[in-house]
C-alpha cells in the first residue's frame, strides 16, 4: 500500500483539466493560452486530483467490502451442513464489530501522525474522525485524499484480517468468545503493526516494502488463525486414533467456488486501489498494471495447484484449486506493480503450489484448518513478501524478513495469548453433543438447510 506512510505524490491531473479546459466556455468566453496554463497547473489541478484520489479509495474500498461475501460463501461452502448458519452469522457479526473496533480505537493507532505514543512502535489513542460536511476546498490538504475516503478504504483492509481467522476455527467454537477475540485484533493487534509500516513506523523507516499487505494484512490473519487452531484443537472425529486423517468434505461446492470468485473480483479494489492515486496519466497506468498483475497471480496459483494435485493424487482437487488462486492473490498482493505478467503469474503458481504441499503438513501436526485460510494467508503471505525482492529494485532481503519475524512473533505471541485467556475465562468450544449436533441449533437457531435435516 505505497504511499500510507508518507503524503501522496502531488500529481497532475492535468490531462483532465485540459479536457475540461477545450470545452465551449461559458457565453463563449475565450480562454486564453496564458489563462489556460494557470488553470492547469494550479488549484484546478489539486482538486482535480484530490477528487479522482478520493473516487479510487472510495471505489477500491466497496470492492474490498465485497470481500466480505466472498469469505461468506467461501466458508458457507466449506463447512458441514449443519454449521453453515454458524458461519454467516460470525462473518456478519464480525465484519461489524471490527468496523466498530477499528472507528473506535484502531485507525488512530495506525495513523498516529506525530501523535506516537512510542516512536515508530506505538501510536496515538482516539477516535476516527471525518471532516466536516460539505468541506470547501480551501480547507481540504488536497495533497492527499479525503480522510473519509481513506478511513473507509482502510477499514475494509481491517475487517478482512479479521475473516481470515473464521474459516480456520470454523465448526467447533462458540460464537461470543470469537467476537471478543476480533474485538481485540481489530482494535489494536492489526493497528499496531499495521502502524510500523503504512503508519510510518519503524519497519517503513527500515524500508520494508508491503504494497498492499502480503504481510500487513494476510500473514496478520494468518498468525492469529494458526494460534486460534492450536489452542481450540481439532474438530471432533477429524483426526484418528492411529493418526490416520478422517477427511470432512464440505456441503457446498458451488458455494466455496461463488466465495472464491468474490474474493478474486475483490482483489482489484484491494491491490489497485492500493496504488492510492490516479490523477495522472502515470498513476492511472500503475492502477491497470496492478490489476493485470494481481489476475496474472491468481490464474497462475489456480493452474499450479490443479496440475501438481494431479500430479500427487492422480486427481485434480477443486479444493486445491480453489485455495490455489487465493494463494496466488496473496502471493502477489506485496508487490503487484512491478512484476511483469509472466512473473506475477509465476508468482502466484509458487503460492499455489504451497498450498498443495502445506496442507498434507498441517494435518500431520494435527492443525485442523477448516478453509485452508493458513496455507493461503499465512504461507503464502510470507512466501509473497520474500518475492518482492525479485521484481522490486527497492526492496531488501534483510527488511522483508525481519518484517515477517517482527510482524509474525508479534501477531502469534498476543494471539495465543488471547485465545489461552479466553478459554480459561469463558471456554472456547461448545460441549461435544452441541458440536455434533451443529452450531447452527446450538449456537444460532436457524438451520441454513432445515429440509435436508
Amino acid at each position: 500500500m505505497t504511499g500510507c506512510t508518507t503524503a501522496l505524490k502531488i500529481a497532475g491531473g492535468a490531462a483532465v483539466a485540459a479536457l475540461l479546459l477545450a470545452l465551449p466556455a461559458v457565453a463563449q468566453d475565450t480562454i486564453t493560452p496564458e489563462a489556460a496554463e494557470a488553470v492547469v497547473g494550479g488549484e484546478a489541478a489539486l482538486q482535480t486530483q484530490f477528487i479522482l484520489n478520493s473516487f479510487l479509495m472510495l471505489f477500491g474500498g466497496i470492492l474490498v467490502f465485497w470481500m466480505a461475501a466472498g469469505f461468506a460463501m467461501l466458508e458457507a461452502g466449506f463447512v458441514r451442513t449443519k454449521n453453515v448458519s454458524m458461519q454467516l452469522l460470525k462473518n456478519i457479526t464480525m465484519y461489524s464489530l471490527a468496523c466498530l473496533a477499528y472507528y473506535l480505537i484502531g485507525y488512530a493507532l495506525m495513523y498516529p501522525g506525530e501523535g506516537w505514543m512510542i516512536s515508530g512502535i506505538l501510536g496515538a489513542v482516539g477516535i476516527a474522525v471525518l471532516e466536516p460536511v460539505g468541506l470547501a476546498a480551501e480547507a481540504a490538504d488536497l495533497t492527499y485524499a479525503t480522510v473519509s475516503s481513506d478511513f473507509f478504504f482502510q477499514v475494509m483492509f481491517c475487517a478482512t484480517a479479521a475473516s481470515i481467522v473464521s474459516g480456520t476455527v470454523a465448526e467447533r467454537i462458540k460464537l461470543l468468545p470469537f467476537l471478543v477475540f476480533v474485538a481485540v485484533l481489530t482494535a489494536f493487534i492489526y493497528p499496531i503493526q499495521a502502524s510500523w509500516k503504512w503508519g510510518g513506523g519503524f519497519l517503513d523507516q527500515m524500508g520494508f516494502l508491503d504494497f498492499a499487505g502480503s504481510t500487513v494484512v494476510h500473514s496478520v490473519g494468518g498468525w492469529a488463525a494458526l494460534a486460534g487452531a492450536i489452542v481450540l484443537g481439532a474438530r471432533r472425529g477429524k483426526y484418528n486414533a492411529d493418526g490416520s486423517v478422517h477427511a470432512i468434505p464440505g456441503s457446498n461446492m458451488p458455494l466455496a467456488v461463488l466465495g472464491m470468485f468474490i474474493l478474486w473480483m475483490g482483489w482489484y479494489g484491494f491491490n489497485g486501489a492500493s496504488q492510492l492515486a490516479m490523477g495522472t496519466v502515470g498513476d492511472i497506468a500503475d492502477v491497470g498494471r496492478v490489476m493485470a498483475n494481481t489476475n496474472a497471480g491468481a490464474i497462475g496459483g489456480a493452474l499450479a495447484a490443479a496440475a501438481l494435485s494431479a500430479a500427487l493424487y492422480k486427481k485434480v482437487d477443486l479444493t486445491f484449486v480453489i485455495n490455489g488462486a487465493l494463494a496466488g492473490l496473496v502471493s502477489v498482493t506485496a508487490e503487484p506493480l512491478t512484476p511483469g505478467l509472466g512473473t506475477a503469474t509465476l508468482i502466484g503458481a509458487v503460492g499455489g503450489v504451497i498450498v498443495v504441499l502445506s496442507v498434507p503438513l498441517l494435518d500431520r501436526l494435527k492443525i485442523d484448518d477448516v478453509v485452508g485460510a493458513i496455507p493461503v494467508h499465512l504461507f503464502a503471505g510470507i512466501w509473497g513478501t520474500i518475492a518482492v525482492v525479485l521484481t522490486n529494485p527497492d526492496a531488501n532481503i534483510g527488511a522483508q524478513l525481519l518484517a515477517i519475524l517482527s510482524v509474525g512473533a508479534f501477531v502469534f505471541i498476543i494471539s495465543l495469548v488471547l485465545w489461552i485467556i479466553l478459554k480459561a475465562a469463558m471456554g472456547l468450544r461448545p460441549s461435544e453433543e452441541d458440536e455434533d449436533l451443529g452450531l447452527d441449533v446450538t449456537e444460532v437457531g436457524v438451520e441454513a438447510y432445515p429440509e435436508f435435516k
